[in-house]
This record gives structure tokens, sequence and C-alpha cells, in this order.
């Protein structure tokens, strides 16, 4: 087995792009090569071919448990038992009632082996909708970093040089990181943006391949890709050059309109100007290509919905921005719920089903359901063991993949153990590391490599975007760890 340090990866990527400048013309600016390069290296697509990523990013760690909730009986008796028990939620536990989830029991067309059986959370139905109905829904079961495939022993093994693990696991920022970029806080580069890098000559305007409508992500910064970022409401204006005046003087406005148009001797403000201008006309060209919001309830009025409505505009304004592959990023907080987790998650699941199958129904509307697939990240899973009213930080978890392309109704991966049993001598103990904290038996690498191929990106280029993936592929300890899940067509 091949071991690499993540840490390595930015640098590889560069030093990698840069040693080929020879392949597109040294006399090309730095960028403009690696643009080549990418183009070189992406799959050619027909004028009028489109597609587009979109990470639904859940902020605070997401509790797998009571997302996709196992149901079989023996599975969801064992579950609840760990979280609560015969008293249930009126003393203080966290188990979900299993008549609660009649409504969004998953119904596969491959019945899992064992008998198991999973339900989504109750607040789901649209989801449910979507997976049972329309069959465009996948569930992906305990996903999670892996650097190298681990059992539970490999895990406690004090030899991590042989058994290496993803750094500072159960940490946020660390694992938003980590699932983002392979890399703990302070990365740099992401797999998203990295995708970015090799389809950026696919787009007419290069600087909207990669569009953030949830602030700084690293996911999608690359070594050569930009994120641009807009709100819900649209592309950020600079008020100074843009508004109507400045300090309530129209004289102010025209004055530093003309300042950063100026060019002078000094180089950093002529790059100053450069980017300011580049900006303002950015501005104007996604104002232009979103076109009007759509009415009232196409989209639910929440934070995620009005997130995903703004993903939308921007695809249907694809011609305009001169867009032919597109990776997005949009995100939910909330989901640190180390109390208050029957309380508040339903209001949290309820966003994301209705706010994800709104934005599956907006892309049937466009023409594009099977060019655009929208999948669910989160820091960490949580704990099975309840804390008395939530869950503490975990590792594996569960998520969800919509959209046209994506073989639905289908649930992908190993189950998960149900169990919070510490006794190596005694069933229910692998699986876990304490607290029924998952360890993945689908890494995050295998999950994004499934996504990129569906997208466009060579299979010789997976593993540059994704540096762990070399390290699975096949049959490792009683688990099977493809490099393509095929969860996509």
């Amino acid at each position: 087995m091949h071991l690499i340090d993540p840490q390595a990866h930015t640098r590889r990527a560069f030093l990698r792009r840069s040693g080929q400048l020879a392949v597109a013309g040294s006399a090309l600016p730095f960028a403009l090569n690696l643009a080549a390069i990418g183009e070189a290296a992406a799959q050619a697509a027909p004028g009028d071919d489109y597609k587009a990523l979109v990470c639904v990013f859940l902020f605070g760690g997401n509790d797998y448990a009571n997302t996709v909730v196992t149901y079989d009986d023996t599975s969801y008796n064992a579950y609840s038992a760990i979280r609560g028990g015969a008293a249930g939620q009126a003393a203080g536990g966290v188990a979900l009632a299993k008549a609660d989830l009649v409504s969004t029991l998953l119904s596969p067309s491959t019945p899992l082996a064992d008998g198991r059986q999973y339900a989504l959370h109750p607040a789901m139905t649209a989801l449910a909708g979507l997976f049972n109905t329309d069959g465009r829904m996948a569930v992906q079961l305990n996903v999670g970093p892996l650097v190298v495939p681990l059992t539970r022993a490999q895990f406690n093994n004090s030899n991590k040089k042989l058994y290496p693990q993803p750094p500072k696991l159960f940490s946020h920022n660390d694992q938003q990181s980590t699932w983002q970029s392979s890399s703990p806080e302070g990365s740099t580069v992401g797999w998203g943006g990295n995708i970015g890098d090799l389809m950026l000559t696919q787009n007419s305007n290069a600087l909207f391949t990669c569009m953030s409508v949830s602030g700084n992500a690293v996911f999608l910064s690359g070594d050569t890709a930009l994120q641009y970022q807009v709100s819900t409401g649209g592309a950020v204006r600079i008020g100074s050059v843009t508004g109507s005046n400045v300090y309530g003087s129209s004289s102010v406005k025209a004055a530093m309109a003309q300042l950063v148009q100026q060019a002078r001797g000094h180089a950093l403000e002529n790059e100053y100007n450069r980017i300011t201008k580049r900006a303002v006309e950015a501005e104007g060209s996604v104002t232009s290509a979103i076109g009007a919001a759509y009415a009232a309830g196409t989209f639910p009025d929440t934070g995620l919905g009005r997130q995903l409505a703004m993903v939308a505009r921007l695809i249907r304004g694809r011609a305009a921005l001169g867009t032919r592959r597109q990776v997005f990023f949009v995100s939910m907080g909330g989901f640190d719920l180390h109390d208050n987790l029957i309380a508040n998650q339903p209001g949290l699941m309820r966003q994301l089903s209705d706010a994800m199958a709104a934005f599956y129904r907006e892309t049937v509307a466009l023409g594009l359901a099977d060019k655009v697939t929208a999948f669910t990240a989160s820091d960490f899973g949580r704990t099975l063991a309840s804390n008395g009213d939530g869950s503490d930080h975990g590792w594996g978890g569960h998520h969800l993949v919509v959209g046209g392309a994506v073989k639905g109704k289908q649930i992908y991966g190993t189950p998960q153990v149900v169990s919070i049993n510490n006794d190596s001598k005694l069933a229910g103990y692998e699986g876990h590391v304490g607290q029924g904290r998952l360890i993945p038996s689908t890494s995050v690498d295998q999950y994004g490599a499934t996504l990129a191929s569906w997208f466009g990106v060579p299979a010789g280029s997976l593993e540059n975007i994704l540096p762990n993936l070399r390290n699975f592929g096949g049959d490792v300890n009683g688990i099977n760890y493809p490099k393509n899940i095929g969860f996509m067509i």
C-alpha cells in the first residue's frame, strides 16, 4: 500500500503543473498554461453540454443515527435501547419512535443484505419521495475521511505510519477542512477547486467555474481556479464604484471610479486596480445573467432554500455567464447538537429536505435534471450514544446524493454496526471506536471520486484531486472499498 502525506497535495499539484509549462508554451502567462493543461486533461464536451456539482455542507457535524435511521426490528431495537430505551424522549432519550418513521421508510429497488432497512428522519418527507417515487436520490452509508482502510484494532495500534489516521479527528474546523480538502485547518486547496482547475477552459469565463453562495470555502479553492462568492441576493457590489454616490457625494463617487481605472507606475496599485475592475465587470455579468428571482413558493424561504435558489438562477443564466462546467458550495449551520437534538434537528432536517427537493424540481423545469448533482457533506457524524439530550463528536456519517444522473432508489455502502460495546470479546466491538463513533466504511475520496468521474474528470487525474484514493480499491478487512462507488450513471 502506497501511503502519502495529504499535506503534500498542494505542493505536488503545483509542481506537477508548473513542470509542464512547455506543453502549452512558456511564452504564455502561468495561469493560461495551467488552463491549457486542464483543457488537455478534461474530457471534451459538446458545445451545448453542461454539468454542475453542488456541495451542501452541514456545519457542526450532523447526527447520522437520526438522519438515516436504522429501521429493521433487530437494528432499530438496538438503536432505541442505546438512545433512550423504552422510556423514550419523555425521559430525555434521543431515539425517534418507530411509528414516526413509517412515512419516510426507504424502499430500495435492491433490498439490503441481512434484512437491513432504513428510514429518513420523519421531517424529510420530500427527500423520501425523491427516493421512493422519483428514484432520484441515493443514500451513501457511513462516509468519512480515511487515509487507508482501518479496523478498530488498527485504529488503536500505536504504529501510525503503518495505520495512518486523518489528522485531528473529532475537531470541527479540522474535519470540515479535511472533508473539503484532504488536509486539516490551514489547507488552501480543496478537491472541488481542483476539479474546477481541470474544467477552466470548458468555460469562456473561467471566473465563474467555482461559485459559493456561503462565503469562503476551501472546497472551492484550486491551484488556479478562484472561488467567486455571491450572496443570496446576487453578486456583491463595490459601492464606491457602482453606487449612486459615496459619502453622499456624486463627485467622490466619480473620482473613485476614475482612480480604479487609471494605470500608474506602481505595480501594487495597478494590480489592485486590475482586480477591482475585474470585480466590477463580474458583478455586472452576474447581475445581468441571473435575471428575476423565482416566484414565492418555488423554493422554501429558508437559508438553504435561498442559497439553492441563487444556484438555480446562476445555472439558469449559464449561457450569459459563459459556463459549461460549474462547482457550487452552499451550507447550513446548527448541527452541533450536544443537546436539544430532538427539539432542534427536525427543523434542520425539514429545511434540508425541502430545499434539496425544490432544487431538484427546478433542475427538471430547466431541462437539466441529469446535468446537476447535489450532495451532502458535514464535519463528521456523531456518537450513537446519547449524552443525555444530544450526541457528541463522531467520525463516519450517512450522506445523500440527489439528481437526474443519480442511480437512485438505492442505498450504497456497508450498513453500520449498531453498538456502543467496548469489550473486544463481545459482538458489536468492531466498526466503531467507542460510543458508536463509526469508523468510515467509505472514504471521502471514494465519494468524491464517484462524483468527479461523472463530472468529467479523467481516471488518471482522480488521485491528483483526491490524494488518498490510491489506497482504496477492492476488499480490505472484509469490506469492499471501490474507487468508484457506482451511485452515478
